[in-house]
């Protein structure tokens, strides 16, 4: 765990390297950044409820396990030889990292 004394610490390396005039814009870019990736994730976990929402309604499955496939091949997991179910489980596990 980080303690309040590493955290001056890397406040000062900042300002040694960066520049007290950088830090404002340092920290408009990691909170850009930030949202972004949050969006991302939004989506991420909205297209994943859909195609569970679909699985559970009786969609068209062919629909569904492409999708299922094209999510798991965006997070770089190994897709052959696997059931939509273990791509839903280990698309759920990488995203809760």
């Amino acid at each position: 765990m980080i303690g309040p004394q590493e955290i001056v610490l890397i406040f000062l390396l900042v300002i040694v390297l960066f520049g007290a005039s950088k830090i404002p814009e340092l920290a408009r870019s990691l909170g850009m950044a930030t949202g972004e990736f949050k969006k991302a994730q939004q989506e991420t976990e909205r297209q994943l409820k859909d195609v569970e929402k679909s699985l559970k309604e009786g969609g068209s499955r062919q629909e569904d396990s492409n999708r299922i496939r094209k999510m798991a091949k965006d997070f770089g997991l190994e897709i052959e030889s696997k059931s939509d179910d273990e791509l839903l489980d280990e698309i759920k596990e990488k995203m809760k990292k």
